[in-house]
């Protein structure tokens, strides 16, 4: 009952909301020169960039100026953006400030946006503002649920957390606005890839799906290593489909951005989700829903079995107390050797995102001295990082999508971010080897880990 309430109840509280603060609104009629503006609204440090925005008669320029400015001074720069964003003709401009300024809690950005939903000329800027207004209402709403769960911590009861924590789980689909019903949310039960012999042998790459003519050679050089040494399966890691995910399981990308490349190999993949894949509302369940002898997604996470060696797909883009408490309970109740866990996002990385602090703190205490090696992409280039609670880092993520710079970090063993390439897992009794292959062929990278059988 508690789950058919809580829509009706959450739209009802927001429609009583509305009423309650509706007034009639003056449609925006963005002024024709944007110069009629004053720096004045900026901090002195800010008002040469203000300047340069305002004298800018170049529209392109004028957004990506604005954008940046939106990005990097949010708070400071508020007031001068909602004016701008009232006056600006351009529509590019419009879209820049409620892109980046839409997050922010400020009260006459609030009501900025609210204009702009309801009056804006252009409807991309519209949608966009009514977006951003969506997911802070829903963001507040789940904060209130997140404090519940706060409390379930400190005084557990086992039969009421499992649906506070269930009701989470929804609650991340409306926060994201995408249409992803609860029950694709639920993982089911660990099964069994079969294997022709006691070695196994798997392909491992992210961020690819992008249509370049890198995911291409990549792909023709995966093709080439299988002709060689077959790989029994393959896993993805995410951004499977640049810029914004999958329109429906009959994108004709699936034919021509993964079927046509990696059909060929004849093996079935697993794939995970990455940040890209979530963008569009229906893009999570038509790549669950997606099904074909080369992919097998049942749900955002996900565990399976092949001979000696145990896989658990995880879902990094949030990882709910839900998904947390199934894998622990996967991680030890698994009677595998060998334990692989791979999501999108890392953990560690010396990659332009960095270590990514809410999996620091919430997902690699459940792995620690459960799993062997956590795999991941996100960050565009390949590394291993040295092992925090006998977990391995590896990340894999030039499967196509351009490389990004590489920074010095503590744990690095091995980083490397000028080609494109994959990743192949070798297990084989108490070694777990692995390589990294570039798009030419050559190896760039071999690491074996040894665990003897007790």
């Amino acid at each position: 009952m508690f789950r058919r309430l809580v829509p009706a109840v959450v739209l009802a509280l927001l429609a009583l909301s509305a009423a309650a603060n509706a007034k009639p609104t003056q449609a925006v009629r963005p002024a024709s020169e944007p110069s009629a503006l004053s720096v004045d609204l900026l901090p002195q440090a800010l008002r040469s960039r203000g300047s340069e925005i305002l004298t800018a008669t170049d529209d392109a320029k004028r957004a990506k100026l604005t954008g940046k400015l939106a990005k990097e001074e949010p708070e400071a720069a508020a007031a001068f953006l909602v004016a701008l964003l009232d006056h600006d003709r351009a529509p590019a401009v419009r879209e820049a400030i409620v892109s980046e300024l839409g997050h922010h809690p400020d009260a006459a950005v609030r009501k900025a946006l609210e204009r702009h939903a309801a009056t804006d000329p252009s409807a991309a800027v519209s949608l966009l503002a009514l977006e951003r207004l969506r997911e802070s209402s829903m963001e507040d709403l789940r904060g209130l649920l997140r404090q519940r769960i706060e409390l379930a911590h400190r005084d557990p009861n086992p039969d009421a957390d499992r649906e506070l924590f269930a009701e989470d789980e929804r609650w991340i689909s409306l926060v994201r606005g995408t249409m992803l019903p609860s029950f694709l949310r639920q993982p089911p039960g660990d099964f069994v890839v079969p294997t022709k012999g006691a070695n196994l042998r798997a392909v491992v790459f992210g961020d690819f799906g992008d249509g370049s003519e890198s995911q291409r050679r990549t792909a023709e050089a995966i093709r080439k290593q299988h002709a060689n040494t077959p790989f029994d399966f393959g896993l993805t890691l995410g951004d499977n489909f640049y810029e914004e995910g999958s329109t429906s399981p009959r994108d004709p990308r699936w034919k021509s951005q993964w079927e046509d490349l990696y059909g060929p190999l004849g093996i079935r993949f697993y794939p995970v989700l990455g940040n890209h894949d979530w963008k569009l509302p229906d893009s999570p369940a038509a790549e669950i829903l997606y099904s074909s002898p080369t992919w097998q997604m049942p749900s955002p996470y996900y565990t399976f079995t092949v001979g000696d060696v145990q896989f658990f797909g995880v879902d990094t883009n949030e990882v709910s107390e839900a998904q947390l408490q199934w894998l622990r309970s996967a991680l030890e109740r698994s009677p595998s050797r060998w334990k692989v866990v791979y999501g999108h996002h890392p953990i560690y990385s010396a990659g332009q995102h960095g270590d990514t602090k809410r999996l620091v703190e919430h997902l690699l205490p459940v792995l620690r001295n459960r799993a062997d090696v956590y795999f991941c992409g996100h960050d565009h280039d390949m590394q291993h990082l040295k092992p925090d609670g006998g977990v391995h880092f590896f990340v894999a993520g030039v499967g196509g999508a351009h490389q990004r710079p590489i920074h010095p970090h503590p744990r690095t063993l091995f980083a490397k971010t000028d080609v494109h390439g994959f990743a192949v897992i070798e297990i084989a009794g108490d070694h777990l080897t692995v390589r990294f292959i570039a798009d030419d062929g050559s190896e760039l990278y071999r690491y074996t880990l040894e665990k003897k059988q007790t």
